[in-house]
C-alpha cells in the first residue's frame, strides 16, 4: 500500500517499565519513542530490522517473538517477558541442506480427474508427480496455466540444488537474469534454473503445461524486490554456484540423436548435463523400433521418466507389467530391476537423472 509508511507489533502490558527494561537490557533493543513523556502510556522500540510497541493497557497480549542468532553462535535458551511474550533464539543456516534420499519406485499417472491438481504459487496449478518425495530429496511437478495471458508472479529466485523446466504444452514468456530480454519458451523447449538465479514468469499461453523439477523437495522461494529484470549487462557464462543457466531449443532436423543406455532407443542431449558439470541431466529419448527388452539394473541418485507421447510397457522386479502413455511418469530406483518390454514407435519420454551420467548393468 502506497499510503502505509511502516509496520509494528503492538503487545499490551500491564507493567510498562519492567518490559522495556526487558527488552532493552536482556534482548537488545533501543527505545525509538515515549508517550506522554510525563506519564509514559505508549513505548516504541525498534531492533533487528523490526519495530515493538508496548502498550500499558489492563490486559495484556503475548505473542512468540523470534530472534535468528548468527550461524557462529552459541544456543541460547529460551525467554518469557514481563507480559507473557516467549522469546525463541533460533539458527537459520544458510547452507542449503539435502535430505537423505529414501528411493522407491513410484508411479502416477494422468487422469481426468481434477482431484490429481492443486492450486499452487501465482495461481498455477500443480500436479505431483513424486507424492514420497523420495525421502525429501526430489519434487516433481506436472504444472498447468489453464486461462494463460499475464501471470501475476515476482521476481524471484530459489534456494536448489537442481532445477529444470521443461514445456510440454503451450508456450511462457519469461527473462533471466543476466540472460538479455524476456523470451518465449516454446512446447519441447527446457531451460536449467541454477542456484540463486533471478527470474520471472510473464505471460503464458492458454492450456500450458511444464514439468519442473527440483533438488531438494522442500526449497525457499524468496522475492527479491529490488532487482528488476531484464539487467542491463547479458552474461550468458555466468556462474551460478557451479552451474551456468542454459536453454535447450527443442528437437530440430538436425538435432543429433545417440544409442541410449537401453537397446532399441536413442536420446538427445539437451546439454544440461554439461551447465551442471554432471550433476544432472535431461535427456529427450526415442524408440528406434527395434527394442531388446532386457533386465538391468543402474546405480544413480535418481532417474524420472516422464512419457510425452506413445505408449511403453515396462516390469519391475520381474513382477507386474504397468502400461503408461502421455502424461504418465515413473521413479526407477537403483535397487530395482526393470526391463522395458514394449514400445509404439512414437514413443517419446524425457528422461531427468542425476547424477548425469552413470551406469547400468544388464543381468
Amino acid at each position: 500500500m502506497e499510503n502505509v509508511e511502516s509496520a509494528q507489533i503492538v503487545l499490551r502490558c500491564l507493567a510498562l517499565n519492567d518490559n522495556v527494561q526487558f527488552f532493552k537490557d536482556q534482548l537488545g533493543f533501543r527505545v525509538d519513542m515515549i508517550r506522554p513523556a510525563d506519564d509514559p502510556s505508549e513505548i516504541i522500540l525498534s531492533g533487528y530490522g523490526m519495530q515493538i510497541k508496548l502498550e500499558r493497557h489492563q490486559e495484556q497480549t503475548s505473542a512468540l517473538l523470534q530472534l535468528v542468532l548468527k550461524e557462529d553462535s552459541d544456543k541460547m535458551n529460551d525467554l518469557i517477558s514481563p507480559n507473557g511474550t516467549k522469546i525463541q533464539f533460533i539458527k537459520v543456516s544458510s547452507k542449503l541442506s539435502l535430505p537423505p534420499i529414501n528411493q522407491s519406485f513410484v508411479l502416477t499417472r494422468m487422469t481426468n480427474d481434477d482431484a490429481q491438481w492443486v492450486t499452487g504459487r501465482a495461481g498455477m496449478k500443480y500436479r505431483d508427480l513424486i507424492p514420497n518425495r523420495q525421502g525429501g530429496r526430489f519434487i516433481a511437478s506436472h504444472i498447468r496455466i489453464d486461462e494463460g495471458g499475464p501471470v501475476n508472479d515476482h521476481v524471484h529466485y530459489h534456494q536448489i540444488h537442481f532445477q529444470i523446466i521443461y514445456v510440454y504444452k503451450g508456450w511462457l514468456r519469461l527473462v533471466y537474469e543476466d540472460q538479455g530480454q524476456p523470451f518465449v519458451l516454446h512446447a519441447g523447449q527446457c531451460v536449467l534454473q541454477p542456484p540463486l538465479i533471478r527470474h520471472r514468469v510473464l505471460e503464458s499461453s492458454p492450456g500450458l503445461e511444464v514439468v519442473e523439477i527440483a533438488c531438494p523437495a522442500v526449497h525457499e522461494t524468496c522475492i527479491d524486490h529490488q532487482l528488476h529484470l531484464p539487467t542491463y549487462v547479458e552474461r550468458p557464462d555466468r556462474d551460478f554456484q557451479g552451474q551456468y543457466f542454459i536453454k535447450f531449443d527443442g528437437l530440430q532436423e538436425f538435432s543429433e540423436w545417440q544409442p541410449w543406455r537401453l537397446p532399441g532407443f536413442e536420446y538427445c542431449d539437451t546439454g544440461i548435463s554439461n551447465a551442471t558439470k554432471n550433476l544432472g541431466s535431461v535427456k529427450i529419448i526415442r524408440s528406434r523400433g527395434n527394442l531388446q527388452s532386457q533386465l538391468c539394473k543402474h546405480q544413480a541418485e535418481f532417474v524420472l521418466i516422464f512419457i510425452l507421447t506413445g505408449q511403453l510397457s515396462f516390469r519391475v522386479d520381474e513382477q507386474t507389467i504397468h502400461k503408461v502413455s502421455d502424461g504418465d511418469a515413473f521413479v526407477l530406483p537403483e535397487s530395482h530391476s526393470y526391463a522395458f518390454i514394449f514400445a509404439s514407435d512414437n514413443l517419446q519420454f524425457l528422461e531427468i537423472s542425476l547424477p548425469g551420467t552413470f551406469s547400468t548393468t544388464f543381468l
